[in-house]
């Protein structure tokens, strides 16, 4: 069968975008409702509604032209605009908003039809569901049988708007009096003063919704980027023509009493009413089919994106046309025209609009204020600060209307964004979201590397020497305990080896990695080299990864007794060290690692504090790892051995200011001893995990011997961490 997006473009500006958007918005409101907000508002405050309405669309419009002419435009108009540049989440919800609104549209025509064809025909009152219900059948048929018999029909429909207006512009030149005009220049005594407007500008809004009607149709237009800046702003210009002439015409014709009691006012002013009832037969039916033609096509192109997968079935096209949408749009605008009335469609209308609207100009403000490369719109008349100023506009105008309805709006897109957050769709296309996060990240490295560092500051950093994906599992969910939210983890792996033979293995290794990262819920970032040994491995990762602030700051390294490769850490440890990087060794009893990796050791956290070279860090280390929710609630020791019973109190008073000026709730012990391998043995056999401080070896101490005696001390223990610090974390700032 064939489908809509292979079928070939066949319409232009003057077809596919002007005639659409014009007949849209020169429909039922300017018929049946614009005499009433001549009436409520007079002749200033209708202008000021028609210009405040008109400067939001054409801000809109602005951003409209900019984003279509800088991507391919398909089928789904502002959704598929939105989508592409701040992801499915929002252009999902903005999908479906925006649905709801052009659908619900329909029904507002078709009640606009019926209305006059009841004040035409009064015969007809007693059946006006059934007048209502069988216009909408009519439009139905019309659209299902396609696009391009449809767009021929506008042409004429478009023929007889003209002569309308032509009419009632020789009856309201004819019937103009001064007097009159100079009686309806000032609003309707209302206490609310210039804000008693906002009822009749919610009511007039709809209007100018219409620039959509030819955004919709962009999956059938020849040249989108092309047709749809010109045909939207050129549409905007007439009708904005059109509707300020009028609102003269009718402040001067008629009196506020007729303006605000008769809904046919216009039919009333022009010079052969016929001409004026045709017109609106012609504008609420061009208006409720272009409405029935966009609808169909966001739900389709919804579809297509898989956003919501119960709307799959809507993807399917038959003969170019989104005819199983298009049944279901005219469902929807069939309950819609049994539930409503025009007075109360309306607003609501204005309000999915208002949605939809703000965020198009949110999302040109993204990608212009982001200065990504990939915005390059042809379509040069816009700045990101007339985009900012749109959604600002659409926001303030939404609550100033109903804060109700804007609140209910908002929650319904809010509602969305979740459930769409949620599925975590992935996506074929990129958005700006990256690019926003890339130019905040830039601006804040760029701050970061201005500033001066300070110890208060201080967030861990830490390079996980945990080898290929799954390889040190423990190591990689340290890390991230001990970042806890507040820091950087990298996951680092040395391939040895050439790397012009190993770059295959290179790049599968990262993707590996990546993959591992994400299995596994880790905040982690893969650093993958490759050297011609571990060592050399070690010291590129750790002169090279990272970036300006987001430099590592600390390594976290399994202990090894490995004899063949003692010198090799040891070197590696030092070299890390002159480099400028805290070390912290992670030491497993074989017991601790038969355990579940993720599930963290029952018992107490435990620093021996030796003095504040390696004690700070330790204690920042062990506070930092209390607060993930693994370890939530276990108790932090603070402990330390000292030689004699009469230093004990002094040295507990010194342990307890210095936790106070740290703001960390531990508790105290000091022990009186001379053998700390046993004390500690002794004190902390049953504890979670063990936080010890680790002095490097001097250069002529024999490896072997220097590992030997930090084994003494492990052996009696499950979990133990050995930190050296170089000195940048500090606890009483």
């Amino acid at each position: 069968m064939p489908d809509s997006r292979t079928t070939a473009p066949r319409f232009g500006t003057f077809g596919g975008v002007f005639t659409p958007c014009t007949l849209t918005i020169l429909g039922v409101i300017m018929f049946l409702r614009f005499g009433y907000v001549v009436g409520e508002a007079g002749l200033w405050g209708a202008l000021a509604i028609v210009v405040a309405a008109k400067v939001i669309t054409t801000l809109t419009a602005l951003s409209l032209s900019a984003i279509s002419s800088n991507t391919r435009v398909r089928g789904g108009g502002a959704y598929f605009m939105i989508s592409r540049s701040l992801g499915a989440e929002f252009g999902g919800s903005i999908g479906v908003v925006f649905y709801l609104a052009q659908a619900i549209s329909v029904a507002m025509y078709v009640i606009g039809f019926t209305e006059a064809a009841v004040a035409t025909f009064p015969a007809l009152a007693a059946h006006a569901q059934l007048v209502a219900s069988s216009v909408n059948a009519l439009v139905f048929v019309c659209v299902f049988i396609g696009a391009g018999w449809t767009i021929k029909v506008q042409y004429g429909i478009l023929a007889v708007l003209v002569l309308s207006l032509v009419s009632f512009g020789i009856g309201g030149v004819m019937r103009f009096d001064s007097a009159i005009l100079e009686a309806n220049l000032m609003p309707r005594i209302s206490g609310l003063g210039w804000l008693g407007l906002l009822p009749a500008f919610a009511l007039f809004f709809p209007a100018a919704t219409g620039i959509m009607a030819g955004a919709n149709m962009s999956g059938d237009l020849a040249d989108p980027g092309r047709s749809i800046p010109r045909g939207t702003l050129g549409s905007i210009a007439a009708t904005a023509a059109v509707y300020l002439l009028m609102a003269f015409l009718l402040a001067g014709a008629a009196s506020r009493a007729d303006l605000v009691g008769g809904n046919m006012i216009v039919r009333d002013v022009a010079f052969f009413g016929p001409a004026i009832t045709l017109g609106i037969f012609a504008a609420t039916l061009s208006s409720a089919i272009g409405s029935m033609m966009g609808a169909p096509r966001i739900l389709q192109a919804l579809a297509r994106d898989r956003v919501f997968a119960t709307l799959r079935p809507f993807s399917v096209a038959s003969g170019g046309e989104p005819r199983r949408a298009i049944v279901v749009t005219f469902l929807l605008a069939q309950a819609a025209l049994m539930l409503g009335t025009l007075d109360v469609i309306a607003p609501i209308i204005t309000m999915f609009f208002m949605v939809t609207y703000g965020y198009l100009n949110l999302a040109t403000f993204s990608e212009a204020y982001t200065q990504n490369p990939s915005y390059r719109p042809t379509f040069r008349w816009t700045h990101w600060s007339m985009a900012l100023l749109g959604t600002i506009l659409c926001g303030a105008v939404m609550l100033l209307i109903s804060p109700l309805w804007a609140a209910l709006a908002m929650l319904l897109m809010g509602g969305l964004h979740w459930l769409l957050t949620r599925r975590r769709i992935e996506t074929a296309w990129g958005d700006v979201r990256s690019g926003a996060a890339f130019d905040r990240a830039r601006r804040d490295l760029l701050r970061l590397e201005e500033e001066r560092y300070h110890p208060k500051n201080w967030r861990p950093s830490i390079l996980a020497l945990s080898g290929g994906a799954g390889v040190r599992d423990n190591l990689a969910v340290w890390g991230h305990w001990l970042c806890a939210g507040r820091g950087l983890l990298s996951l680092g792996q040395v391939i040895s080896g050439n790397v012009e033979d190993l770059v295959e293995r290179l790049r599968a290794q990262r993707r590996a990695l990546r993959a591992y990262i994400a299995e596994e819920g880790l905040e982690a970032f893969p650093a993958v080299v490759v050297a011609e040994d571990r060592h050399a491995g070690v010291e590129a990762l750790v002169q090279c990864h990272g970036l300006g602030a987001f430099r590592a700051n600390t390594v976290l390294a399994g202990w090894s007794r490995d004899p063949e490769h003692a010198e090799e850490f040891l070197d590696t440890l030092v070299t890390a060290s002159h480099l400028g990087m805290s070390l912290v060794l992670l030491h497993q009893s074989e017991r601790a690692r038969d355990e579940p990796t993720w599930n963290a050791p029952e018992g107490r956290v435990d620093v021996w504090w030796r003095g504040k070279h390696n004690g700070q860090l330790m204690v920042m280390l062990a506070h930092l790892l209390v607060q993930n929710p693994e370890w939530r609630g276990r108790q932090l020791r603070l402990l330390r051995m000292v030689p004699k019973e009469a230093a004990r109190e002094e040295t507990e008073d010194h342990l307890r200011g210095l936790l106070a000026g740290a703001r960390i709730t531990a508790s105290v012990r000091v022990m009186v001893g001379d053998d700390p391998v046993a004390t500690i043995t002794a004190e902390s056999r049953d504890s979670a995990v063990v936080i010890l401080g680790l002095e490097l070896p001097k250069e002529e101490e024999d490896p072997m011997v220097y590992l030997a005696a930090r084994d003494v001390m492990l052996s009696g223990l499950d979990t133990v961490l050995l930190v050296h610090s170089t000195g940048d974390a500090e606890l009483e700032v």
